[in-house]
């Protein structure tokens, strides 16, 4: 078999009918890598057209695609078609077409005489470009039948059974790569009512926090023993700490994750409105964590935080500084004041910590995997903790 190159201009050039077969392969292989990577249909049936009428030696190939309301193939990609033809040509998808009859019938047409067919008649725009000669596959994705690819000659010759198979490839990929990005469409749109669903859960978890941090400060109010008030107010200030932590989890780009210094700050504002005898400094390093980790973290800053507020200075007020640092693959958070020091007999280290305060401080610091350490500032305390950076930090 002597393939005819169509090089617009009518001249014949001969190619081996093995390269000739060799090449369509090679072709449609780069065409597999183009469906399977882009995201944009039309980048892909541009890519389609150009590389079909590549693979089978002509100057003429197109993607006709179909409007369902419209019951017409509208051109929607194509090559070697004069000015005006892409994007506005149209024909009838009945029956009287090439590429109508394949797209009816779903069955795959070779047309070598169209000057001489007694089934269709040329599309007028076709014959004004000298068309002799066609083959049309069907386009279909997810049992909906989407367009027609087309590729066209102007030269004498004959299409055979093996340029059906190389067209039916790229029709093939074509349906593949639009049932990917619909499913990714898909996909998305369940992530992003998965993440709608999820931000107006953790702002209803914010409110409800405040909700009951409020009955809290009532509850406070009305109770006159400073015990019972110590440990409302305790309380309160764990249940700030958690709802500002869900408050920040859904409001950035990222889903799920705080930043580490616009939460830990914000706690240290509450405190400080709360003890505005006391010269609270917050340096905290700037970073992003995931919710698991930043809900004990702020948990952890407001009872060490608390504590050296309540027991640093008596009944008088003080220097508390809070920073984090990220070193060497680990996370520390240091609380330091400049009071009086640890109370005598108390033993940080326990096993069993007698005081809620600091059963919760060891209880969160195991959570996070990381260790206490409670140190004589001489004056004062320094309590460092520290931890493993979390992945992907």
């Amino acid at each position: 078999m002597a393939v005819v190159e169509d090089n617009g201009a009518g001249a014949d050039d001969p190619v081996d009918p093995i390269r000739y077969r060799l090449d369509q392969q090679r072709i449609l292989a780069e065409f597999g890598g183009i469906a399977l990577r882009s995201r944009d249909i039309d980048e892909i049936v541009r890519a389609a057209v150009e590389l079909a009428a590549r693979g089978m030696r002509t100057r003429l190939a197109k993607f006709l695609h179909h409007d369902d309301q419209g019951g017409a193939l509208i051109v929607r990609a194509g090559i070697g078609w004069d000015e005006g033809v892409v994007g506005q040509a149209e024909m009838s998808d009945d029956l009287a077409s090439p590429a109508g009859f394949a797209f009816r019938t779903g069955e795959a047409v070779i047309s070598n005489h169209l000057r001489a067919e007694k089934r269709f008649h040329t599309p007028g725009f076709m014959a004004d470009h000298g068309v002799k000669r066609a083959i049309n596959v069907l386009v279909e994705a997810n049992g909906r039948r989407f367009g027609v690819l087309e590729v066209d000659s102007r030269q004498d010759g004959r299409f055979e059974e093996d340029d059906l198979a190389f067209m039916q490839g790229f029709a093939n990929l074509i349906g593949v790569a639009m049932e990917r990005l619909d499913a990714e469409a898909g996909l998305r749109a369940a992530i992003e009512h998965q993440e709608l669903l999820t931000r107006e859960a953790s702002h209803r978890v914010k409110n409800s926090l405040a909700m009951v941090s409020a009955m809290l400060n009532l509850q406070m109010r009305e109770d006159d023993d400073p015990r019972v008030q110590r440990m409302l107010g305790d309380a309160q200030a764990r249940i700030v700490a958690i709802g500002q932590a869900h408050d920040q989890l859904w409001q950035g780009d990222r889903m799920g994750v705080v930043a580490l210094d616009r939460l830990l700050c914000g706690i240290v504002d509450g405190l400080r409105g709360q003890a505005p005898d006391h010269a609270i400094d917050c340096d905290i390093a700037p970073l992003v964590v995931s919710g698991d980790t930043a809900i004990p973290l702020g948990l952890l800053l407001t009872e060490l935080a608390t504590n050296a507020i309540k027991y640093a200075y008596g009944e008088g007020g003080g220097p508390v500084r809070i920073e984090t640092r990220c070193d060497d693959g680990a996370l520390s958070l240091v609380v330091a004041d400049r009071g009086v020091g640890l109370p005598a007999g108390l033993d940080p280290n326990a096993a069993r910590p007698t005081s809620l305060g600091m059963r919760m401080v060891s209880s969160l610091a195991r959570q996070l995997g990381g260790t206490l350490a409670f140190e004589d500032a001489a004056p004062g305390t320094r309590v460092v903790f520290a931890m493993p950076l979390p992945a992907g930090v």
